[in-house]
């Protein structure tokens, strides 16, 4: 089983949603995580697009890349917001592969609820539709 963590700035959004939609259609072949460089909670509306697509992320939580780094292996860094990828560090152990995929942050947007939402459903959609890509290469 290969280990995949998706990292961005605040493990709110973004990387939570990777993680969650790779378990969802990585099946045995891999194990995801995610982490922040600076952990700020589980977004309500990432929990909220996420039921939406049948998937309960409630239960996941925020956290920073103190709890990974020398301590579990990666073979994937996969960076999910232009500031984890300049800020990220550059040595992790056992990592063969790093990718940067960038995605505007949804809980950046300001205005109504609706108009964040929408953010969130777009860039939701754009990681899924990333990660099923992203799975036809490891094949």
């Amino acid at each position: 089983m290969k280990r995949v963590l998706f990292l961005c700035t605040g493990n709110s959004a973004r990387s939570q949603i990777a993680e969650a939609f790779l378990r969802k259609y990585g099946g045995d072949q891999f194990e995801a995580h995610s982490a922040g460089l600076e952990p700020k909670g589980l977004n309500p509306f990432t929990v909220q697009v996420m039921l939406e697509s049948g998937i309960d992320v409630s239960g996941q939580r925020s956290k920073g890349v103190g709890e990974y780094l020398g301590k579990v292996l990666f073979q994937y860094l996969i960076t999910v917001c232009d500031d984890a990828d300049k800020n990220c560090p550059t040595v992790w152990p056992g990592i063969s592969k790093r990718e940067h995929w960038s995605f505007a942050d949804p809980a950046a947007v300001k205005g109504t609820d609706q108009e964040k939402l929408d953010k969130f459903r777009e860039v939701r959609d754009q990681i899924e539709a990333r990660i099923k890509d992203w799975l036809k290469l490891q094949v």
